[in-house]
């Protein structure tokens, strides 16, 4: 069994890696281990301690010194841990309020801010676990070379602390922020796109009977719908010889009792098997970038309409968000939608599933920016060049012809409120526009 058999695990282990928990902790419980061993290996061979200088331990039979050094260390690290979170809950806070609340799920997954807590904390750990062998009885020994340790220890949390107030000054940055979500979220395209080389038929191209009829199953709980094994769905639907149709697509909201899928043959299931189905599913309270790509596409938007909004009043900030959704919208437009039918044998459709088209992610991606940033030719300008970067790398004549329609809807409705020379440099750019249509029909 693989781990995507195990949607549930993985959901967890994705949440787990993400968090303030589990790489801190084993940072920290490596460092523990390590200055215990350390500490008990010193005392077992004496000449471990040999290569530590003589200026830092005159006396190797006084643990005084080691205690002092240990116990100083671990609570002056203590203490920096404190200043640590502080810093980071003042930056979760600012860009909760600054940008959007959704963005804090990135800061949380910033692995340098994991490194720092569990550098720290690992360190207080390693001069606490070092600490009780420095001792006068029933025989004196001082364990200098984990005390030296520990002060090497010391220096790399101060030059660490430097590096993490750069770090952090820099991550609060909106053109990092926005870069990194819109990174993220080109990771999930590249990771839910189908591969061609895998499929030697087109599934969506079986004919089948959808004439059955379908027994709708509920949800047992109420969430979003974070991640869906299709892997595991298809060898199900295979092994109960049943047809599995999704009735809501990943990021979608199913409160409990709705239907959340429904399967064509109610005589062939029964309770366990009903269970086996929908352990295929990850429902949660919060959308995920898993298998997401709208997630990705909102919070950027959700910051592009903060910044645009008359109390923030930052035209900046969102051509940057424009900027990112350009880039997305390029990787998605160019690879291929996941088959909706999924097939096993080549000619039994299997499973059923909902995908997001091309048309929505637009619509999610910049429609309530047009419509808020009418008034706005900075803002409309960088609309219309996005949608001219995306349709100059797509040979799809519909989504061109859908680019331009929304290019139309951005001219006509700053034509009510700008002024003609600004409406002619709008016209300009949508003429450019518009001749891509023609050029994506000849390709």
């Amino acid at each position: 069994m693989t781990m995507r058999s195990f949607p549930l695990l993985r959901s967890a282990m994705y949440t787990l890696r993400g968090g303030f928990l589990v790489r801190p902790l084993l940072i920290s419980i490596a460092l523990g281990i390590a200055g215990a061993a350390l500490s008990s290996l010193e005392e077992s061979y004496p000449v471990l301690s040999a290569w530590v200088p003589t200026t830092l331990f005159p006396s190797r039979a006084d643990p005084q010194v080691a205690q002092i050094i240990l116990a100083t260390i671990a609570a002056s690290i203590m203490t920096v841990v404190s200043i640590v979170f502080a810093i980071l809950l003042m930056t979760l806070t600012l860009a909760s309020m600054q940008f959007s609340p959704r963005i804090l799920l990135s800061f949380v997954r910033d692995r340098v801010t994991q490194w720092t807590l569990g550098i720290f904390l690992g360190t207080f750990a390693y001069c606490m676990a070092a600490l009780p062998a420095a001792r006068t009885l029933p025989h004196p020994f001082a364990p200098v070379a984990a005390a030296t340790c520990a002060m090497l220890l010391a220096i790399t949390c101060v030059a660490w602390l430097i590096f993490f107030i750069h770090h952090i000054s820099q991550a609060i940055s909106v053109n990092h922020i926005v870069d990194r979500i819109a990174r993220e979220t080109e990771r999930v395209i590249d990771d839910i796109m189908p591969d061609r080389r895998r499929h030697a038929y087109d599934s969506a191209g079986v004919p089948f009977d959808d004439s059955k009829r379908e027994t709708p199953v509920s949800s047992t709980t109420s969430g979003y719908i974070r991640y869906v094994d299709t892997e595991r769905l298809l060898g199900l639907a295979k092994k109960f010889k049943v047809r599995i149709r999704l009735l809501r697509r990943v990021g979608h909201f199913v409160p409990e009792g709705v239907p959340l899928f429904s399967a064509s043959r109610e005589e062939r299931l029964d309770k366990e098997r009903v269970a086996e189905l929908r352990s295929a599913f990850d429902i949660g309270p919060t959308r995920t970038l898993q298998q997401d790509v709208e997630f990705g596409v909102i919070q950027i938007v959700d910051i592009a309409l903060k910044a645009i909004s008359p109390a923030v009043n930052d035209p900046s900030t969102a051509i940057t968000c424009i900027d990112q959704l350009g880039r997305i919208m390029i990787r998605f437009v160019n690879r291929s939608v996941p088959a909706s039918l999924l097939c096993d044998p080549p000619h039994v459709v299997r499973v059923i599933i909902p995908r997001i088209a091309v048309e929505n992610l637009l619509e999610t991606a910049f429609e309530q920016i047009r419509h808020y940033s009418a008034s706005d030719i900075a803002v409309s300008l960088r609309l219309l060049r996005a949608f001219d970067d995306i349709a100059s790398t797509c040979s799809d004549p519909r989504v061109v012809e859908s680019l331009v329609m929304r290019g139309r809807r951005i001219v006509a409705d700053c034509a009510k409120r700008l002024d003609p020379p600004q409406i002619e440099n709008l016209r300009r750019r949508l003429s450019a526009l518009e001749a891509r249509v023609t050029a994506a029909a000849e390709t």
